[in-house]
């Protein structure tokens, strides 16, 4: 019986390893990227740094439809960005703010 114990000590000590390492990598699994949602630029506003879109729902933030100001990832988003363009948008809460992360021209 003992040398049943030793036998199921070993396995433990031997693949609680392997268990260990696979749970530590499970934290760098791939983040997936917020659906892309239509929206309206109505303003930019270069100085601040914003957009005010008219936006379709926001799924991954459970927001209906409505215009709102955004924060800008990426600062060069307000050179290609107009009044009256229809754009495709992920926004993300970045530090507590919403953030437009993805701007593209709608075709």
């Amino acid at each position: 019986m003992n040398n049943l114990y030793k036998a199921i000590f070993a396995a433990c000590i031997a693949f609680g390893g392997i268990a260990t390492h696979a749970a530590a990598h499970e934290e760098h699994a791939a983040v997936a990227q917020p659906a892309l949602a239509d929206g309206e630029i109505k303003k930019v506003d270069k100085d601040a740094r914003k957009l005010t879109i008219k936006h379709g729902e926001l799924t991954n933030l459970n927001m209906p439809a409505m215009t709102m100001v955004f924060r800008v990832k990426d600062p060069a988003m307000l050179d290609k960005a107009r009044e009256g363009d229809k754009v495709r948008v992920a926004i993300e809460k970045v530090d507590g703010a919403l953030t437009v992360t993805t701007l593209e021209l709608a075709k």
